[in-house]
C-alpha cells in the first residue's frame, strides 16, 4: 500500500523547484525588458507594421537601383574579405604571445591578453562609428573595425586551439634547441591547421554579416544602402536588399562547404598532390584578396601617416576623462541592466523556439525559416520591431530573438542530425513515442553541445544587445548613440567602459557555466 502511494516520479519535487526557480528568475527579466504582449498585438501597432511590410512588395527592380545594389553587394564581400585579412595579421602574433607555447613570463602576457579582451569586448559597430567620425563615410571604417574586433576574436580562439592539440611535437623541438616560434610553426600548426582554417572560414561568414550591420553607421556596403531605404520608408528597395542578404547567407554557406571540402582534399597523404592543392588554394585566396582590396580603394599608407595618427589621437583624447557624474552613472546602470536582460531573454527565447523548430518537419521549410531569420541583420529586425511594439528594450529583445533563433536553430538541427540514432530507435522499437525517445535517448547525447552553442551565442548577443539601441531599442546602445550624436565623448567613454565591463562579466559567466556543464 505504501508503495502505491509513493509518487511515480522520484524527482517530482526537484523538477517543480527548478521550474519555480526559473519563473522567479524570468520575471525580473520580463519586467526589465518591458515585455508586453498587448503592445505586440495592439491593433494600432499591427496596422502600422502591416502598412510598412505591405510596402515591401513588389521589390524594386529599377536598372539604376539594381546597379547600385550590385556594387554595394560586391563592396560588402570585399569589406569582409579585406577586414578578415587585417584580422589575421593582428590575430597571429597575439595568439602566439598569449598561448602557452610562447612560455614567456606571466607578467609579459598581461598586455596582449588585456589587448585581446578590450578589442573583442567593444562591438565592431562601435569601432566603425568611431572610425567613420575620424575617416569619414566609406569602407575604410568597416575594414578597420572588422580587423580590430575579429583580430581579437581570432587571436583568442587560435591560442585555445594551439593549446588544445598534442604538445609533444612542439616540446620535442624545444628540447632539441629550436626556437619557440619554430616549434609552433612546425610542431603545432600542422596538427591544428584544419581546425584553424575551419574556424577562420566560419569567422569570414560572420564578418560578411557584420559588414552589412556596420553600413548602418556609414561604413559602406549593403548596410548603408539598407539604412537609406529604411529611413526613406522605401519598402521595395528594402525588400530587394533583404533578398540579397538571404542570397549572401546562402552563398557564404556554399562557399564555406566548398572551402572545407577543398581543405580536406589538400590534406591528402601524397606530398606532391598536397603541395599542388595547397598552392592552388593560396593563389585563389591571394587573387580574391587582391581584387577585394582594389575594389575598396583603401590607402593604408595614408591611414598610418602622421596626420592620420594625430587626428586619431586628438579624437581619442576627447573621450577622457570619462563622465562619472552620479546622474549619468545611474543611467549607465539602468542601461546595463536592460542590455543584460535583453541578451538573456532573447537567447533563452531563441533556444526554446530554435529547438522546437529543429525538431519540426518538413526540413526544407524549417531550413528556409532558419535562413530567413539569420540572413536579416539584428539592426534590420530591430527597425521592424520598433515599428511593431514601439521604442524600448522589448523591441531589442524581439529583434535579437528572431535573428538568434535562425542561428541556433540551424546549429541545433545539425547537432541532432549528427547524433547517433541507435538509442532513440531502440526506444521507438519498444513502443515509445517519438517525443519520449528524443527526450531520453537523443537529447542527453546532444545536450552538452546545445548548451555550448547557446552560451557562446549569449556571449555574442551581449555585444549585439549593447548596440541595438542605435535604432531605438534601448539599453547601452541608445545611450551611446545619443552621446556620440551630441559629440559628448566623455559620456560616450563611460558607456563604452560599461560595455567592456558587461562583456567581460558575461564571458566569465559563460566560461564558468561551460566548465560546470563539463564537470
Amino acid at each position: 500500500m505504501a508503495h502505491q502511494n509513493s509518487p511515480r516520479d522520484p524527482l517530482f519535487v526537484s523538477r517543480v523547484s527548478l521550474f519555480l526557480t526559473f519563473i522567479l528568475l524570468l520575471w525580473p527579466l520580463l519586467w526589465t525588458t518591458q515585455f508586453s504582449l498587448y503592445s505586440l498585438f495592439d491593433p494600432a501597432n499591427l496596422k502600422v507594421i502591416g502598412y510598412f511590410l505591405a510596402g515591401f512588395l513588389p521589390p524594386a527592380t529599377g536598372t539604376e537601383f539594381l546597379l547600385e545594389l550590385f556594387k554595394a553587394t560586391i563592396e560588402t564581400i570585399a569589406i569582409a574579405t579585406v577586414g578578415m585579412v587585417l584580422a589575421l595579421l593582428i590575430a597571429m602574433p597575439l595568439a602566439y604571445r598569449v598561448s602557452r607555447v610562447c612560455r614567456v613570463h606571466h607578467g609579459l602576457q598581461l598586455l596582449p591578453r588585456g589587448l585581446l579582451t578590450v578589442l573583442r569586448a567593444i562591438p565592431e559597430l562601435v569601432w566603425a562609428l568611431a572610425f567613420v567620425r575620424i575617416l569619414g563615410l566609406g569602407p575604410s571604417a568597416g575594414v578597420l573595425a572588422l580587423g580590430l574586433t575579429y583580430g581579437a576574436m581570432l587571436g583568442k580562439v587560435y591560442a585555445e586551439i594551439l593549446e588544445s592539440v598534442d604538445q609533444a611535437p612542439a616540446n620535442a623541438l624545444l628540447t632539441a634547441g629550436s626556437s619557440r616560434a619554430f616549434a609552433m610553426l612546425f610542431g603545432l600548426l600542422p596538427t591544428a591547421s584544419k581546425e584553424l582554417t575551419s574556424y577562420t572560414i566560419y569567422r569570414w561568414e560572420c564578418a560578411l554579416r557584420a559588414s552589412v550591420v556596420m553600413g548602418f553607421v556609414g561604413a559602406g556596403g549593403l548596410g548603408q544602402l539598407m539604412d537609406q531605404a529604411m529611413k526613406m520608408l522605401n519598402g521595395g528597395e528594402a525588400c530587394s536588399i533583404l533578398i540579397v542578404f538571404l542570397g549572401l547567407v546562402l552563398f557564404a554557406d556554399r562557399l564555406s562547404a566548398w572551402a572545407r571540402h577543398a581543405m580536406n582534399s589538400a590534406l591528402t597523404p601524397e606530398p606532391l598532390i598536397r603541395l599542388k592543392n595547397q598552392l592552388s588554394g593560396l593563389v585563389v585566396f591571394m587573387l580574391i584578396v587582391y581584387f577585394s582590396y582594389q575594389m575598396l580603394h583603401i590607402d593604408f599608407v595614408s591611414l598610418v601617416s602622421l596626420e592620420a595618427v594625430h587626428s586619431l589621437s586628438q579624437f581619442a583624447l576627447g573621450f577622457f576623462p570619462a563622465d562619472v557624474s552620479t546622474p549619468w552613472l545611474i543611467q549607465i546602470a539602468d542601461g546595463m541592466l536592460q542590455t543584460l536582460a535583453v541578451s538573456i531573454l532573447a537567447t533563452l527565447g531563441a533556444v526554446i523556439v530554435g529547438l522546437l523548430l529543429a525538431l519540426s518537419k518538413p526540413r526544407v521549410l524549417v531550413n528556409a525559416v532558419f535562413n530567413l531569420l539569420r540572413s536579416v541583420p539584428e539592426l534590420v529586425w530591430a527597425t521592424i520591431t520598433v515599428l511593431a511594439v514601439g521604442m524600448g528594450p522589448f523591441a531589442g529583445t524581439l529583434a535579437l530573438a528572431l535573428h538568434t533563433t535562425g542561428v541556433l536553430g540551424r546549429l541545433f538541427a545539425q547537432a541532432i542530425e549528427n547524433a547517433p540514432m541507435q538509442p532513440a530507435q531502440a526506444l521507438r522499437n519498444a513502443g515509445t513515442s517519438r517525443a519520449l525517445a528524443f527526450a531520453y535517448a537523443t537529447f542527453p547525447l546532444v545536450a552538452p553541445q546545445l548548451v555550448a552553442y547557446s552560451l557562446y551565442r549569449w556571449e555574442m548577443n551581449i555585444r549585439m544587445a549593447a548596440i541595438l539601441g542605435f535604432v531605438g531599442a534601448g539599453g547601452l546602445g541608445q545611450l551611446l548613440y545619443v552621446a556620440m550624436s551630441l559629440m559628448n565623448y566623455q559620456q560616450a567613454c563611460t558607456v563604452i567602459m560599461a560595455m567592456l565591463l558587461l562583456s567581460v562579466l558575461v564571458d566569465q559567466a559563460s566560461a564558468r557555466l561551460r566548465g560546470f556543464m563539463h564537470s
